[in-house]
C-alpha cells in the first residue's frame, strides 16, 4: 500500500493497513502493539522525514506468518539522524504537569512494541523494517 505522506493520508492508511492485517490473521493480542508502532512510524516519516522537504509517498508492505509479521515502511524523506534507529530513551518527564513533555516517546514505544528494528538508507530511500513476533499460544 502507498500513500501521501499528509497526516490525513496517514492516519486513513494506518486504519486501512489495522483492518487489512486483522482480516489477514493477525492475532488479536498483538493488533494493538502493532498499529501503535505502526502508526509512531508513519508519523514519523510526515513530521521528520518529509520536514523541509516536498512530501512524497509512504509505502507499506507487510508480510504476516503464523509466528511473526514483518512490515517494511519506505520513503524518500531525509534520513534518520546519523542513519540508524534512534535508541528510544523517552523524553525526561519533569517534576509538575506543567514540564510533561508533548512528544519524545515514539521510538521508545516502537521499540518497546517490537522484536527486531532494522533501518537502512539507499538511493535516496529510507527503509525501516519493524518485525512482531508472536509464539503461538497454547
Amino acid at each position: 500500500m502507498s500513500f501521501a505522506a499528509t497526516e490525513s493520508e496517514a492516519s486513513i492508511g494506518i486504519a486501512q493497513l489495522s483492518r487489512c492485517l486483522a482480516a489477514q490473521g493477525l492475532p488479536a493480542h498483538k493488533a494493538s502493539d502493532v498499529k501503535i508502532a505502526l502508526a509512531e512510524a508513519i508519523n514519523n516519516v510526515v513530521e521528520h522525514a518529509y520536514a523541509g522537504v516536498t512530501p512524497a509517498k509512504v509505502k507499506v508492505r507487510c508480510r504476516l506468518h503464523r509466528n511473526w509479521l514483518v512490515i517494511l515502511i519506505s520513503d524518500t524523506g531525509n534520513p534518520l539522524p546519523g542513519f540508524r534507529v534512534p535508541e528510544g530513551v523517552p523524553a525526561p518527564l519533569g517534576s509538575s504537569v506543567d514540564e510533561l513533555p508533548e512528544g519524545g516517546f515514539g521510538w521508545f514505544l516502537i521499540h518497546e512494541l517490537t522484536s527486531d528494528i532494522r533501518y537502512e538508507r539507499s538511493d535516496g530511500c529510507n527503509r525501516l523494517s519493524l518485525r512482531f513476533d508472536f509464539p503461538e499460544m497454547t
